[in-house]
This record gives structure tokens, sequence and C-alpha cells, in this order.
């Protein structure tokens, strides 16, 4: 593969951005260098089409410009792709802070260097920038639906492989709330958990037991179980593939002893019926597992 550069030669301020966002640098770099790895998979490999085309010594300025109004996400992650194949020898400029929200025409990234290395870089920049603007758009979406509700979206584990840290980023740029990372740190007891221990009260006690220091949360399908979590002590609890009205009930019966999420079958044009009931959280797999990309376009300056 085409030589890269190492992760200690790349931009100490860069590294510290994405380390201030709540992102490992060096998994960021990784998961560039795999995307890298899928174009150029073998050493010494080349952009064929960019060797042929354009001169070895020529350089370009190029912008990155959105064509939908949205949220962007994953910008510093797309800078950083460009130092991975160029290092010291590109300049990137413009660039707007991931969560602004923009419309068609704005552009939020320039870059400058040699005009190979910016073309070998462009897909896979544009790839994390465009999937992870798309996570904060929809995200936004929802953020917008629930307004003055009181309920905050949430995301999920359905994310996917070796995207969850970068995901989720996007989500908290799009103004959601990030669920547990992974199965160490919280409890979600769900119906499969709920049927192995004997009930919902036996399960929440077995993980109290277990892991007293964890957060815990317990999946519920009908008022009957959630009467009995509340009795127990439960804290939190989902309220799972309920009607917008018996949702309304579990917040009357729960009365603020329990925060509540809603799951299950939700949709953007549902989110505000269902925010109106008065539970705390909306989760929605939606936002990580089927994600429409947002449209940002890479196009170098014209050459005289």
């Amino acid at each position: 593969m085409t030589s890269l550069t190492a992760y200690d030669d790349l931009p100490a301020g860069l590294a510290q951005e994405l380390a201030h966002a709540g992102l490992e640098p060096k998994e960021v770099y990784r998961t560039i260098v795999t995307a890298l790895g899928e174009d150029l998979p073998d050493h010494g490999d080349v952009d064929v089409t960019s060797a042929a085309t354009i001169a070895a010594d020529a350089r370009a300025t190029g912008d990155f410009a959105v064509r939908e109004e949205g949220v962007v996400a994953g910008l510093a992650v797309a800078a950083l792709a460009f130092h991975v194949v160029l290092g010291d020898d590109v300049k990137v400029t413009d660039r707007v802070p991931d969560g602004t929200r923009v419309r068609p025409g704005d552009v939020v990234m320039r870059v400058s260097g040699p005009t190979r290395g910016l073309l070998t870089a462009e897909r896979t920049a544009l790839n994390l920038a465009c999937h992870l603007s798309g996570v904060a758009t929809a995200t936004a979406a929802w953020v917008d639906a629930l307004a003055g509700t009181g309920a905050r979206v949430l995301d999920t584990r359905k994310t996917l492989p070796g995207l969850r840290a970068l995901q989720k980023y996007a989500v908290v740029c799009g103004g959601g709330v990030n669920h547990r990372f992974g199965l160490a740190d919280m409890a979600l007891v769900k119906d499969n958990h709920v049927i192995a221990a004997g009930g919902v009260v036996p399960a929440f006690e077995a993980v109290r037991a277990a892991y007293p220091q964890l957060p815990v949360e317990v999946e519920v399908t009908d008022l009957d179980q959630l009467r009995e979590l509340l009795d127990a002590g439960c804290e939190r609890i989902l309220l799972d593939n309920m009607s917008s009205e018996t949702m309304r009930q579990a917040v009357a019966i729960t009365a603020g002893r329990a925060t509540l999420e809603a799951s299950g079958g939700l949709t953007l044009e549902r989110a505000r019926e269902v925010g109106e009931t008065g539970v705390d959280f909306v989760s929605v797999g939606a936002l990580t597992h089927s994600v429409r990309v947002f449209d940002i376009g890479f196009d170098l300056d014209e050459v005289p």
C-alpha cells in the first residue's frame, strides 16, 4: 500500500481535538488506515487513475461543499484522512465545527496539497464525513421533533462494526444522547434475560446484587411489570413497543419514581406524540443502523 503517515507524525492539534470530543485518536487513525487499505491493499499500490492523469508535481485546492440542509459531523476525521495520506504536505482551512447546521452550497472545509494525494484520500474522507453527517442530521431531526416535550433522543448499540465510537459521537453532534457504549458499562435487562431469570424483578435483583455499582435498566412490555419494578426500586425502565396511551398511563403510574425510555417501532412522524406522553427518553436504532448518508461533495478549484 502507498506509504502512509505514522500516527506519531500527525498534527498534535488534530489529535487533541479528537480526544477533546471524546474520541480515541489512535482508534480513529486505525479506522482511516483500514479504510485506505480497502482502496490500496498492497504495499506499493497507487491510485492508478490519478497517477495516469495528474502530473506528479501538480498541486490543488478543493472545497468540501454541502448539497443539502443538515448538520455536519466528522470533518476532523475527514481532515485526518488527508493528513494520513499526505502528512505535513497538506493544509486544511475553513473547517466549520462539527455540529454546525448547514445549507446547500456552504463550504465546510478547504484542503490544499499535492493533487494526486488529495484524490487518493478523497473517498475515505467523504465516506466518513458523509456518513457521520447523516447520523448527526437524522438525530437533529428527532431533536427538532421532540423540542418542547422534555423528551430526549437516545442512540443504541445498533451500530456498524468498528464505527460505534464515531457514530455515537455524531449522535451527540446532532443534539442526541448516548446510551451505553458496551455490555459492561450499564446493565440493560431485556426480554430474554427476564425469561432466563424468571421475571422482571428477579432479573433486576440479580443484576443489582452482582453489580451494585452499575446503573440498571429493565425492559417491560406491560403496566403490571412496570408496577412490580417500581415497587422493587428500579430507577430506569424501558417501555417496549407500547402505544402512546399506554405510555401516558405508565408516566402517571411512575409519578417521577423512575426514568422512562420509550423504544420499539418509533418513527419520526410519531416522535412528538410519544414525547408528549411524558417519557424522558426515546431510543432510536435507526440513527445508526440505517441512516441515509449526507450529501457532501469535494471539488477541486478550476485550473486557470
